[in-house]
């Protein structure tokens, strides 16, 4: 699971939800979670923007399947 998935999951946001808050399509934001597309640095600063991510934007890409929640 990458960072993005669990940061949006713990706001109980589905992918439409998010694509809304970041002005996005919910197609691109399935691909970038799924890791189908590397998305431009507008679009994860969007995301990060949305998700109120404190971090570094690009660390939303990482996968966080053993980090604990």
């Amino acid at each position: 699971m990458k960072r993005i998935t669990r940061e949006r999951e713990s706001r109980g946001w589905s992918r439409s939800e998010l694509a809304r808050h970041a002005a996005m399509d919910a197609g691109t934001v399935g691909k970038i979670e799924a890791g189908r597309l590397v998305p431009y640095s507008v679009q994860i600063e969007k995301i990060a923007a949305a998700l109120e991510f404190g971090g570094d934007p690009a660390d939303l890409l990482k996968d966080v399947d053993h980090e604990p929640a």
